[in-house]
């Protein structure tokens, strides 16, 4: 077999750079892109190296310096069908000697050819046997050929070889001095491994080398063997070769035929004639042979273990000797220049090969005549095999003509992995017989050789093992064997018929053959083990069947002769017999019984009662099943495969997958449910050998799993306490040194099971038994040994105390975790928790599941605080929901892993989480309730600035607040949440800097679990890490604070701004960085021109938002001192806004705050007139009165009234009560060098007023 290998640790120093050569990518050739992207598309395993055995009991796969041997094994599925699986292991085979009597393949052998042009020999374990340098090129290919039965007459028997291509050279190595020299090579490897010795590297081996001329390039080959001309083709090639006068030889020579495939020409017949190169030896094996040409042993004295060891070490530091190839010519050829071989796969009956084309052409060839008999197109980068089938003979042929031989049949398999299609055509003009549509990344796997080691001698007692195709399908892992009836090769006149004969061939067989009987004729101890493994594994035989296929291959063994009857054989069927006997006995103890009682738990079931009872609720809702998955009766091929006999001693069987619910469930839930007699099933399993720990495992496996059915049945817990009485009073289960004062390794057993147990109920049910039962061993055990009335106190009793507190702390919280999630809720499914897990979760696991739970319910945070500041009181008001209810109780059972601090810090961590994961959908509602500045620095840092500054960065483009798809594209949400967001972020963000305020004042908490918790060992909590954080620096968060509200503000009030460009360079490059750091900020007076472009930003969006927004101008107050904006100007600008809108009465509460009057009133001046000049001059009453009043005024301020324009006013029609107003709080903000004008507005005022109220007196 050719087979890739894994490297020897005796040249990984001196070849590293050796890898493993995929067939036909030698030298390297260029790929399209079309190529190049379906290779980066196909599996990893399309790179690798695949080669099956002839048996198909070996698969390698190799892949540049790495290999992986897979054995087949077989198993049965739960369909009950049997199929082969591949397991990684090391097994193999190799042809058996003369001296093997069952004819089975012995062991495999394992041939590498390197880039270096090594090829190794390795044992199916990775041994290395053999090593040699035989070319100074990377190996190509490894093929071999092996012997074949003569089918007729006059057939030249052909030997075997291994053939071994490299780019311009042919070694051939003949098969039995090959299979001789690796038989001694494994034995003495055997014996050194034996003895402790060192190997003894052996002498190499003998070979011929051609070196193959006249082509271009050689991608395969393939060695038809030895071939002999007939004389008219002998004529015929002399007459060619050496015209009219060539002499012809009197016998046709023996010639050597090799077949090679590339370019230049597309296809080359090479001949050698046989004797024309002597077998070569390197200098080592000349040297070491003419040293030891007197002794007795020759070479044989290095086997035996004889040469020293200074020899072989200085022997393989020598670099071998390559020695040179002898030139072959090509006798003829396919000439195609355009064409190019990529490989060859020759027939079995060695007359025809198909051979593949980079044209995606597949050529027939007929090997004898040199020429292309057909051709299929359609088949690019195709994958040929052959499969050869033999007519099978019934009774009649063979009593009528036995000496007949039989008919055989050719078939080609062509994988296309373009298509994905595998085909099967007869040969050699014969119809496609089958297609079948597969993956287009499979690998059509085709050893082309039988088993090594075999001659005509040996063959006479072999059977022959067929040449299987196979296709390995890496998607799903599956490997199909391509089997074709012989009837398909016929004609189609004779096929329908030829269908029906078989197929009643083999109904007949079916219906003859019974399964003891076939069981019993099977000769060889393996088979037929494997053969009652299969029966044993079916899913659909009765229990009665198997246990009498068993007894009665038990009963053929006995018969026998003790020396040839395997023993292991006997004892797997004696052990099964006993296990089948035992899945008898306990299915019929499953009758009605009447169960002892067991009492002394009834205050703890009291005082757990109410948990009990709301957790059953919790778990008693509907839910899907299937009906795969319903509980019925234990499978007896599942029965069988947990449980096996060592020594004596039934067992079971320990894997890291096995589930021991069913078997424990099988043996134990009749006891548990009263439906078993409890003492006689324990009396069984005590005499079929199952210790007593292991029948605990299976009793607290079948109980913690069934927690549903426990909490149904009130009496199971009484029965679970008679069980573990019985079951500790085994001999065996307690140690009888134990004296109470130590922990007892049975209880311990217990202990852990329930820990480690999610199902919470069911495993303090299970302990409080076990406790109420261990306490009465330790009391009886003190009674027994101190007769005085003394309080028992130990050790042990204490660890059950702190088990059930614990237990019943997890039952709360569990309770708390199984509440249902409001409907289109987000934050996963139910967490399941246990004690094992809080206590490798941390101090923080319990915070981090209640955490959970009320992200899910969406409990707000003022709920939350109002539940942990009840917490503690003694008039507790009932709870209306059952949610708040809950976690009052959990709060008060986790009094230090529940504080306030700490809850709500893991809480704002959840919430930022989940708000990362889906901003869309999930609130910031705990985004600045962390009551720690550690939490929301890492909350900043971790998940916010990132958001934040993409934010910054798409308003500094846009200049104005972001339309949503731009927000949904730059931030990753849309523009609402993104309001929410920077909202938050201010909040979270003030937050900090009055925490880091306080820092002095407040202390900062501890982290401390309750005391039955103290052991818990895990992941560092968010609390402690916060707690590890670096204080923030206040001016850099007051920094971002500033970016944050301006943000905000203008996404609420679509503002026109650019955030960045408000801050110098200073201020922009401390922006984004951590909180913690020390950044060089903005100080002092700031730029004028950059002042005066925050004044103008204030004012233009002040104009346009004042009037319907209240927040706005007091963000600018707020800010406006950080920005070293001028707030007395802010303020004039908002009272001249304001009286602007008609807002008079707020404009006069703003004013109050005003420092400079003076240029108030005269702004308030120019505001005046415009409402009088709107009045007077632009009202759509102008009346006579108004013309007199206006005929009555100066000249000049006639003139001033009219170049007012109250367009400008947005409320121009205000009463005039309120400009009155006005005007008294102008004329008393003027100064006075105003008085010319003060008189006239006074005189202007008295006059219109009086006027106009006569006005509205006549109108009403």
């Amino acid at each position: 077999a050719i087979w890739p290998a894994r490297q020897s640790h005796k040249y990984q120093n001196s070849q590293a750079q050796e890898q493993f050569l995929p067939p036909g990518n030698l030298p390297h050739e260029q790929l399209n892109a079309e190529e190049e992207e379906e290779q980066q598309s196909a599996p990893w395993l399309q790179d690798c190296v695949l080669s099956l055995s002839p048996c198909s009991d070996l698969l390698v796969i190799a892949r540049e310096h790495k290999a992986t041997f897979l054995s087949a094994k077989w198993r049965t599925e739960e369909s009950g069908q049997e199929e082969m699986t591949l397991t990684v292991t090391w097994s193999g085979t190799l042809s058996a000697d003369e001296g093997s009597s069952t004819g089975r393949p012995d062991w495999t052998c394992v041939v590498v050819g390197f880039s270096s042009g090594y090829v190794r020999f390795y044992t199916e374990s990775g041994v290395l046997l053999l090593a040699q340098l035989l070319h100074e090129d990377p190996v190509l290919q490894l093929k071999c050929r092996t012997y074949e039965i003569p089918r007729h007459p006059g057939v030249t028997e052909q030997h075997e070889e291994l053939s071994i291509l490299y780019p311009a050279a042919l070694v051939t190595i003949d098969g039995f001095s090959l299979f001789q020299s690796l038989r001694a090579c494994r034995n003495q490897v055997a014996r050194a491994a034996a003895a402790g010795s060192d190997v003894i590297q052996p002498p190499p081996l003998a070979y011929k080398k051609w070196g193959l001329q006249d082509m271009d390039k050689i991608t395969d080959h393939s060695s038809i063997g030895i071939t002999t001309l007939s004389v008219f083709d002998q004529m015929k090639n002399a007459s060619m070769l050496g015209g009219f006068h060539a002499s012809v030889k009197g016998s046709p020579p023996a010639m050597s035929q090799y077949i090679t495939v590339g370019g230049g020409p597309y296809t080359g017949f090479y001949y050698a004639i046989e004797g024309s190169s002597q077998p070569l030896l390197s200098h080592v094996a000349l040297a070491v042979a003419s040293k030891l040409t007197s002794a007795l042993f020759s070479a044989a004295s290095g086997w035996l273990g004889w040469k020293s060891k200074n020899e072989e070490e200085s022997v393989q530091k020598q670099k071998p000797k390559v020695e040179p190839a002898t030139g072959l010519p090509v006798r003829f050829g396919l000439p195609d220049s355009r064409r190019h071989g990529e490989s060859i796969c020759l027939s079995p009956c060695n007359t025809m090969a198909g051979v593949t084309d980079d044209f995606g052409r597949v050529t027939l060839l007929d090997v004898a005549r040199g020429i292309a008999i057909r051709m299929w197109k359609g088949y690019r980068d195709a994958q040929l095999g052959w499969v050869q089938v033999s007519e099978a003979r019934g009774e009649r042929d063979l009593a009528t003509s036995p000496s007949m031989p039989r008919r055989h049949a050719q078939f080609l398999v062509i994988y296309a992995p373009r298509r994905g299609i595998l085909e099967v055509w007869g040969t050699q003009h014969g119809p496609r017989v089958g297609a079948f549509t597969v993956g287009k990344h499979c690998r059509l796997l085709y050893a082309g050789h039988r088993l090594m080691g075999v001659n005509s001698v040996t063959s006479q007692g072999w059977q022959i093992h067929t040449q299987q195709v196979c296709l390995f399908d890496p998607v799903n892992g599956a490997l199909r064997a391509v089997t074709i009836p012989f009837h398909l090769a016929l004609s189609d006149k004779k096929s329908e018929r030829a269908k029906d004969m078989h197929l009643l061939r083999r109904l007949t067989t079916l219906l003859r053959s019974r399964e003891v009987d076939v069981l019993l004729d099977i000769k060889h101890p393996a088979i037929k083990k494997q053969a009652l493994e299969s029966l044993l594994s079916n899913k659909n035989a009765p229990v009665s069947c198997l246990t009498n296929v068993t007894r009665a291959l038990l009963a053929s063994l006995k018969e026998q002769d003790p020396e040839a009857v395997d023993e292991s054989l006997l004892q797997f069927c004696s052990s099964q017999l006993k296990l089948l006997q035992l899945y008898t006995d306990v299915q019929l103890l499953l009758l009605l019984s009447i169960q002892p009682s067991f009492s002394g738990i009834e205050e703890d079931l009291a005082r757990v009662g109410p948990v009990l009872q709301r957790y059953t609720e919790m778990n008693s809702r509907p839910c899907v099943s299937f009906a795969q998955d319903s509980s019925g009766p234990l499978p007896v091929r599942t029965f069988l495969s947990q449980l096996e006999w060592v020594n004596g001693e039934l067992r079971v069987i320990k894997q890291p997958d096995t589930d021991w619910t069913q078997l424990g469930s099988f043996l134990f839930w009749g006891c548990l449910s009263g439906q078993s007699p409890l003492q006689r099933v324990c009396e069984t399993l005590q005499e079929s050998g199952i210790s007593p720990q292991q029948l605990l495992s299976l009793l607290l496996s079948g109980w913690l799993n069934k927690e549903k059915d426990v909490l149904k049945y009130p009496d199971a817990v009484s029965h679970l306490g008679t069980l573990l009485s019985t079951l500790s009073s085994m001999k065996g289960a307690v140690d009888e040194s134990w004296d109470g004062q130590s922990v007892s390794p049975w209880w311990q057993q217990v202990r852990t099971a329930c820990v480690q147990s999610e199902s919470s109920a069911a495993a303090l049910l299970a302990a409080l038994v076990a406790h109420r039962v261990a306490k009465n061993s330790i009391t009886r055990l003190a009674e027994s040994k101190f007769q005085e009335e003394w309080e028992c106190v130990s050790m042990e009793l204490e660890q059950w105390v702190v088990c059930i507190k614990q237990l019943e702390d997890v039952l709360a919280l569990q309770t708390l975790l199984c509440l249902p999630s409001p409907q289109g809720s987000t934050g996963g499914a139910v967490t399941r928790c246990s004690v094992k897990t809080l206590l490798e979760s941390g101090r923080g696991g319990v915070a981090d599941c209640v955490s959970k739970l009320i992200f899910r319910q969406g409990m707000s945070p003022d709920v939350l605080r109002d539940i942990l500041q009840r917490r503690g009181e003694n008039d507790i008001c009932v709870c209306v929901f059952v949610v708040l209810e809950l976690l009052e109780c959990v709060c008060q059972r986790f009094p230090n892993s529940l504080s306030p601090d700490v809850l709500f810090a893991h809480c704002s961590w959840e919430n930022v989480v989940q708000w990362n994961k889906d901003p869309e959908e999930v609130a910031t509602a705990y985004f600045f309730y962390a009551l720690l500045s550690g939490v929301s620095a890492m909350m900043w840092q971790t998940f916010i600035v990132k958001r934040f500054s993409a934010a910054a960065f798409l308003m500094e483009k846009v200049g104005k607040a972001p339309k949503d798809r731009l927000c949904r594209r730059d931030v990753g949400m849309g523009d609402a949440a993104m309001r929410s967001f920077l909202g938050s972020s201010v909040q979270l963000l003030q937050a900090l800097m009055e925490a880091d305020s306080a820092v002095e004042e407040v202390s900062a908490p501890d982290v401390c679990v309750e005391e039955v918790w103290g052991g818990a060992e895990g992941p560092v909590s968010i609390v402690e890490l916060a707690l590890d954080q670096r204080s923030v620096h206040y001016p850099l968060v007051q920094h971002h604070c500033v970016l944050a509200s301006l943000l905000h503000a203008a996404m609420t009030f679509s503002l026109r701004l650019k955030p960045l460009s408000l801050f110098d360079s200073k201020g922009k490059n401390a922006f984004f960085r951590d909180l913690s750091s020390i950044q060089l900020l903005p100080s002092g007076d700031m730029d004028h021109s950059l002042v005066a472009v925050r004044q103008e930003v204030s004012h233009n969006n002040g104009v346009k938002h004042s009037s319907t927004e209240d927040m706005w101008p007091s963000v600018c107050m707020e800010l406006s001192s950080i920005l070293q904006v001028n707030t007395d100007i802010l303020r004039r600008h908002l009272v001249c806004e304001l009286y602007n809108q008609g807002l008079d009465l707020r404009a006069e509460e703003v004013m109050m705050e005003v420092q400079d009057k003076d240029v108030l009133g005269s702004q308030l001046l120019v505001l005046t007139g415009q409402r009088l000049a709107f009045s007077l001059l632009h009202s759509q009453s102008q009346t006579k009165p108004n013309m007199e009043l206006l005929a009555r005024l100066p000249p000049t301020l006639c003139t001033w009234l009219k170049a007012m324009d109250p367009s400008e006013l947005r409320c121009p029609s205000v009463p005039l009560s309120q400009s009155s107003r006005l005007i008294n709080k102008v004329i008393e903000m003027l100064p006075e060098n105003h008085d010319v004008l003060v008189h006239l507005f006074c005189r202007l005022n008295m006059s219109a007023m009086s006027h106009l109220c006569c006005l509205l007196v006549n109108k009403h």
